[in-house]
């Protein structure tokens, strides 16, 4: 079974920090092994810029050859069901780590907020439970940096064992199921006052 992944390495960080790149990650993770024609045909780039990215990727071990083919038709896979990111990172003093992780924070939330804007654009040609199934909410809550961190590992723990077997293993998937991208953020809307 594959697991998250903790990427704190400056040079990961940046390598991740790349739209190409970052596409590429996503439509290997939803649609399963792709060569960089296919890969390149559901991105719109070229085979030969896909066939690059996907070589960097492998280079810092975001994916590897998943066997069979040659050249630009053998498949690619993720090494990983997703990654977290230090943000920032967990070193201060390292300037180098925190402009990789801001950019690729930054390039991921532009990211998600395009597929959400799509999604709000194009829902009515959804079916009516689906939209109704999707959730828009927004909640507030006093939370101390504890509860926070706690918060956060159980709302991981809690999709991750739920439906982590789904994207290793199609045949897992129940008829009728689409991918769905759930993002949640957590923040203070005020600077704390005292504490870490």
């Amino acid at each position: 079974m594959l697991d998250l992944r903790d990427v704190d390495d400056p040079r990961a960080l940046r390598a991740l920090a790349h739209p190409v790149r970052l596409a590429l990650l996503e439509v290997l993770t939803v649609h399963g092994p792709q060569t960089a024609t296919e890969a390149g045909g559901r991105i719109g780039e070229s085979a030969t810029t896909c066939s690059f990215h996907l070589r960097q990727l492998a280079k810092y071990r975001f994916v590897e050859e998943a066997g069979g083919g040659q050249g630009r038709s053998r498949p690619w896979r993720m090494t990983t069901i997703g990654m977290r990111f230090a943000n920032p990172p967990d070193d201060p003093d390292d300037p180098e780590a925190e402009d990789a992780s801001h950019a690729l924070v930054q390039l991921r939330h532009d990211r998600q907020l395009g597929r959400l804007r799509a999604w709000h654009e194009t829902q009515g040609d959804h079916p009516p439970r689906w939209r109704r199934a999707a959730p828009s909410g927004n909640y507030l809550f006093w939370l101390t940096v504890e509860e926070l961190e706690q918060l956060s590992a159980d709302l991981e723990a809690l999709l991750l064992d739920r439906f982590t077997d789904r994207l290793t293993d199609p045949s897992k998937r129940p008829p009728g199921a689409a991918p769905v991208e759930l993002v949640v953020y957590g923040y203070p809307v005020e600077r704390p006052e005292g504490g870490d």
